[in-house]
């Protein structure tokens, strides 16, 4: 086969690798491009889209070692590259390498070893953006590590103070409660520690809202967060979904007080979350308990049916699955 030929076939083959991540099929991508660095072993960008490919899909190793190899044989600070390294290092708990790689970057980290443990403020998480992608928010302990501070739905298998590992780019940004500020929302690409923290999902009953200030302000030992979803979880009926029988009525406008009210409570055992519903419940009349479940359920698989990590901006005024304030 001629040179030409050859240059040719390769061209074919680097086409059908770009082709093939652009429309989300990371897996065959990245044995793409490693076909392609198998006949040019040196190419800079090659490695830089193999270590993407392997970031998305959540494997650190193969995404920290061609990163790795981008930065080297180009020479020269490409911010890109040291970001997407420090991520897969992050992801494999790579400390050492993770911190070189931000300092690379010029961002200021608490000094040490091991784990970063910072307040880089707060954010809008992004929960399994290539299934649903619910929003909640959460603190960010080190440049791609948050806590997550609200109480995630059941469906998303994720829980109240989860770490997680966020990319490296805001998809938009989102106002928070107060209106006055914005927080910047990133998608989540894995879970790096589990919390002890189970969702319970309740369903109360109460006349006023100072009654669910009540429940929502309440501490007991073991319970982590009580969250008011009646509002903020709208797209379908949550009672209906996990078998509490009740009577539809007309959705209450948006002024007005729903007394049905459905919670989300990030709770350390059942039995912390009971006796809370039971002690509120006998402090005031007109309180009702109609239900609690606990629901377990997986963490979507990831898709690989389209590109979502390119996010569309987010309207600063939209409301997403799960949108309360930080716990």
């Amino acid at each position: 086969m001629t040179t030409s030929a050859l240059d040719d076939e390769f061209q074919a083959l680097e086409a059908r690798a770009y082709d093939t991540f652009d429309t989300g099929r990371l897996t065959h991508a990245a044995a793409l491009f490693g076909d392609a660095l198998a006949r040019k072993p040196d190419a800079i960008h090659l490695h830089y889209m193999k270590g993407l490919a392997h970031k998305y899909l959540g494997e650190w190793s193969q995404s920290l070692q061609h990163n790795l190899r981008a930065i080297a044989l180009n020479g020269e600070f490409e911010q890109s590259m040291a970001w997407n390294a420090a991520i897969a290092a992050t992801g494999l708990g790579d400390w050492d390498e993770a911190r070189r790689q931000w300092e690379r970057c010029g961002i200021r980290i608490p000094p040490g070893s091991g784990p970063i443990e910072g307040d880089f403020g707060l954010a809008s998480i992004r929960l399994n953006p290539w299934h649903g992608g619910e929003t909640v928010w959460a603190r960010r302990i080190d440049p791609v590590r948050a806590r997550l501070l609200n109480v995630p739905l059941p469906e998303s298998g994720h829980r109240l103070f989860d770490i997680v590992l966020h990319d490296g780019a805001p998809t938009g940004r989102r106002r928070t409660g107060d209106g006055d500020r914005t927080a910047p929302v990133f998608n989540v690409l894995d879970t790096l520690a589990e919390s002890d923290f189970d969702t319970y999902v309740a369903f109360v009953r109460c006349d006023s809202p100072e009654d669910l200030d009540d429940l929502t302000d309440a501490t007991l030992p073991g319970i982590g967060y009580v969250e008011d979803w009646t509002r903020s979880v709208v797209h379908y009926c949550l009672r209906c979904s996990y078998g509490s029988p009740h009577a539809h009525h007309d959705a209450a406008p948006p002024d007005d007080w729903a007394i049905e009210r459905n919670l989300g409570i990030g709770a350390q055992g059942k039995a912390a979350a009971v006796r809370l519903l039971t002690q509120w419940a006998s402090r005031g009349p007109g309180r009702h308990v109609d239900g609690i479940e606990t629901p377990r359920l997986e963490r979507p698989a990831r898709s690989q049916d389209r590109t979502w990590w390119r996010g569309e901006d987010e309207d600063d005024d939209e409301d997403d699955d799960s949108d309360g304030e930080p716990g």
